[in-house]
């Protein structure tokens, strides 16, 4: 019965992707959280003309959007965002904070949403109500009170739209700081920082209609079922062509082999689905960069066996030529790359490489999607440069049916940085900020997410900020950063739910209810939209349909400003003239951005406008107006892996997750149900250390040197799956605990949360243990 009872909720799951599970899922969200029939109905206007932008993922909307287009994971958020339960004073009141530290990440969320504005009392460990107004006076007192305005971060979730994120960095400028914290740091800032280098922008390159005229699309260390599951139609319409699918990532991904469209009826009542990726390619944990290496190498000795034959080449000599420098410099690269060393690391076999090779030579135009896979590493971002060289070399990128598409999370995080989110600003923006606002920011690059939390560490950061988010469960190093929050003087959450980030507490706490996507923004001038920009650069409105969850919420904008005018008296901003009308803030975003020219008229056509994106017209906005191939020394993601120890951990989100957020205990494409104490392990591994499954083990991170440290995972119970040699896998956030601060991608400063090295040590079955998560 022991042996029952360990493997209860484990078990192979044999089903596609979508289909009747997810229809379940939806109907599930909806009955678990929507009590209104109106609110049900809203469900049908997400990603619509007329609708509201959905608060999950940024894949991008087609231009002519169906009556049902959403995802499970989409209306899990919108039913998670919408729901009828509330958080108020009366729950605060019943219940300590120290208290509610003991519930677990989806208990705290599963309250409802926030409904007054709180400040922490510490006289009875309480949160209680404040008025709006007092609220503001008092954080605009406590930052007036700093000596140095760098010692405050202002973070910035991706969820915030552009009218909201350009106010925020208006206002900490304005203040006197570029600290910039957001969650681009802990996810794409690899693409934030080598893309441009390598092309000129840091954005992907595509548009969605580049997928119906591609050959070839490589997928790259991402999980689609699960991050952004309306992908999946796309690389539905893909395979039906015809064109091929490859698939590259550690642990073979159900949303990655066969989709089932829920909006199929054939598909959906003969229980049939469509296969996605023709091959799917198991690469090591942090072997990607050896990979991809591999596929250049043969890339070249195809190109030159070829030409010395008299016959084409399959490099792109003349894009090469005319577009590009540093050729040279990746070949001898590439020559002096042993095959020893990249079949070690990769964990891939010559002829799997070789195939990889042969398919991207064949192919007149190929696009290639990348995830997290590849950017959270410590060398994330030569990573992310060996991606834009492979795609160079054949000239993919600035042609139709061809480019980098990096898929991004949150559903405004581009944009967020796109309307100066940034802790490293260009001096034209912020000469362009002085020249509309005629005051001058500061000049001093600020802090991104590791560097906040390592100033709050070192008792140089006095407050935190945050618009949005969950900051203290995304980073890593809880061991840390949790201490560190509690050493600041002011925190100020805005925020829709109670997440563990709200419980850390500082000497002064306020916890600020917002406006959710979901929502009726009602300003001055009426009802209002917003504007976020998806994956591929397309700027489009939102406008929230319900009723907000009470009647004391405010908008993100509308709370921004009230902050600013209380901190800043003397402010040469006209903030409520801003909020009263989100078209004057758009105005001032195109005052400051010329690439937003006609922003207001623009938007309102439905679908919104791209951005302008320079490498997809072949224009290089780099320093010597050519692209260029950036050579990386060697191939490991880490360092940490120059050894290639005996197992690495990658972290992973389950598919009832979206970020920090849990929706549930289930991860029904792995085949886990009712818990996430678990570790994923590939059947060869698992028999070699004679592990079933249901039996527990702890696993203990190593150091450079591959000595355990006093990181550890305990009680966690084994999952065989199918999953590269050497790899292995646990859930985010949990996992984080394994990651120390100071293991971040060495350009960019994104935690290395997807190269863990690690021990296991096996738990004595004879012992009855708890199955702690943590």
């Amino acid at each position: 019965m022991k042996e029952q009872n360990r493997t209860i909720g484990i078990a192979p799951y044999g089903g596609s992707a979508g289909g009747w599970g997810a229809l379940k899922a939806v109907a599930d969200a909806i009955r678990g959280q929507m009590s209104m029939k109106q609110d049900v109905i809203a469900l049908f206007k997400v990603n619509q003309p007329q609708g509201f932008d959905c608060p999950g993922c940024a894949w991008p909307d087609p231009q002519h959007a169906s009556s049902f287009e959403f995802c499970e994971n989409g209306a899990k958020a919108v039913s998670w965002e919408a729901t009828s339960k509330r958080t108020t004073p009366e729950f605060f009141a019943a219940h300590t904070v120290s208290e509610l530290w003991e519930r677990n990440a989806l208990e705290l969320e599963g309250e409802g949403r926030l409904t007054h504005p709180m400040k922490y009392d510490p006289a009875t460990d309480t949160y209680q109500p404040i008025e709006w107004q007092t609220a503001f006076k008092e954080i605009g007192e406590h930052l007036r009170s700093y000596d140095d305005p760098d010692s405050v971060e202002f973070y910035t979730s991706g969820r915030a739209s552009n009218e909201a994120a350009f106010l925020w960095q208006l206002f900490a400028r304005e203040y006197g700081t570029n600290n910039f914290p957001d969650c681009s740091n802990m996810c794409h800032e690899p693409t934030s920082v080598g893309l441009p280098e390598s092309i000129g922008v840091g954005k992907g390159t595509v548009e969605l209609d580049d997928f119906d005229h591609c050959d070839l699309v490589l997928c790259i260390g991402h999980n689609p079922g699960t991050n952004h599951p309306r992908m999946l139609g796309t690389l539905r319409e893909v395979s039906k062509r015809g064109a091929t699918i490859v698939a590259i990532n550690p642990l073979r991904e159900r949303g990655l082999e066969r989709f089932t469209s829920p909006q199929s009826p054939i598909e959906m009542l003969s229980l049939s689905s469509t296969e996605l990726a023709s091959t799917y390619y198991k690469v090591r944990v942090g072997g990607d960069a050896a990979m991809l290496k591999g596929v250049m190498k043969i890339l070249l000795s195809m190109h030159e066996e070829r030409v010395d034959n008299g016959q084409p080449g399959v490099l792109d000599e003349t894009f090469i030529r005319e577009h590009t420098e540093g050729f040279a410099a990746l070949k001898d690269d590439l020559d002096a790359t042993e095959w020893a060393h990249i079949l070690e690391v990769s964990g891939m076999e010559r002829e799997e490489i070789q195939h990889v090779a042969r398919l991207y030579a064949s192919a007149q135009r190929t696009i290639v999607c990348y995830g997290m896979g590849i950017t959270q590493h410590q060398y994330g971002t030569q990573n992310v440069q060996q991606i834009a060289n492979l795609l160079l070399l054949r000239g993919n990128i600035g042609k139709k049916g061809a480019g980098i598409c990096p898929l991004r999370g949150h559903s405004n995080v581009q944009g967020d940085r796109t309307v100066g989110i940034t802790e490293i600003p260009s001096q034209a923006l912020l000469d362009s900020i002085e020249r509309v606002f005629g005051f001058k920011p500061p000049q001093k690059h600020g802090h991104g997410a590791v560097a906040a939390i390592q100033a709050m560490r070192d008792g140089k950061a006095k407050a935190l900020l945050c618009l949005g988010g969950n900051l203290a469960e995304a980073i890593s190093d809880p061991q840390v950063t949790f201490p560190a929050m509690r050493k600041l003087d002011l925190v100020v959450h805005m925020a829709t739910k109670l997440n563990r980030s709200h419980l850390l507490l500082g000497k002064h706490n306020y916890l600020l209810p917002v406006i959710g996507r979901t929502e009726i923004d009602q300003q001055a001038s009426g009802a209002q939209s917003i504007t976020v920009e998806d994956s591929m650069s397309m700027v489009h409105a939102s406008r929230g349909s319900l009723q907000p969850a009470s009647p004391h919420l405010k908008s993100e904008p509308a709370l921004v400003a009230g902050i600013a005018k209380a901190t800043l008296p003397n402010t040469v901003v006209n903030w409520d003239r801003l909020v009263g009308d989100y078209s004057f803030i758009r105005e001032k975003i195109e005052a400051v951005f010329p690439a937003f020219a006609d922003y207001n008229q623009r938007v309102k056509k439905p679908g919104g406008f791209r951005l302008y994106n320079a490498a997809s017209e072949r224009v290089w906005n780099t320093p010597s107006g050519k692209a260029q191939f950036r050579v990386m020394q060697g191939i490991n993601e880490d360092p940490r892996s120059l050894k290639c120890h005996d197992l690495v951990l990658t972290t992973l989100r389950s598919h009832d997750q979206y970020n920090t957020t849990l929706y549930g205990l289930n991860d029904r494409y792995r085949g886990v149900t009712g818990r996430r104490d678990v570790l994923f392990i590939n059947p060869d591994e698992a028999e070699k250390r004679q592990l079933r499954v249901g039996d527990q083990v702890n696993i203990v991170a190593l150091d450079p040197d591959g000595n355990p440290t006093s990181r550890r995972m305990n009680n966690l119970t084994i999952v065989v799956i199918d999953m590269a040699q050497g790899s292995v896998g646990a859930y985010y956030p949990e996992a984080n605990v394994l990651v120390p601060l100071d293991s971040h991608d060495t350009r960019s400063g994104v935690p290395a949360y997807k190269s863990i090295p690690i021990a296991m040590e096996r738990v004595d079955v004879s012992v009855e243990t708890s199955g702690a998560r943590r």
